[in-house]
């Protein structure tokens, strides 16, 4: 399979995962998911009375600079994990 293949596989599995993973899990994952799908962040940081905003903007934030493809092998890397951690 194609890494997009693999990508969007994994995607869809993890929203199928038995428990929900932890917050920094979940950060984890959507930095890398963002960076793979529009790269480098470019939207300003949300102000601090958005903690939810703040949290995911600082998570993708993370992952500036690392190009399409490694942040989809990380983020697929990063699924196989959970899902071994938590199941499907």
């Amino acid at each position: 399979m194609s890494l997009q293949a693999d990508f969007d596989r994994a995607a869809e599995d993890v929203r199928k995962l038995k428990t929900m993973p932890e917050d920094e899990e979940l950060k984890e994952l959507y930095g890398l998911y963002k960076q793979s799908v529009i790269g480098d962040i470019d939207i300003e940081c949300p102000g601090m009375l958005d903690l939810k905003g703040k949290a995911k903007w600082e998570a993708w934030n993370l992952q500036k600079g690392l190009s399409k493809e490694d942040a989809m092998s990380a983020y697929i890397s990063k699924a196989k994990e959970l899902i071994k951690k938590y199941g499907i």
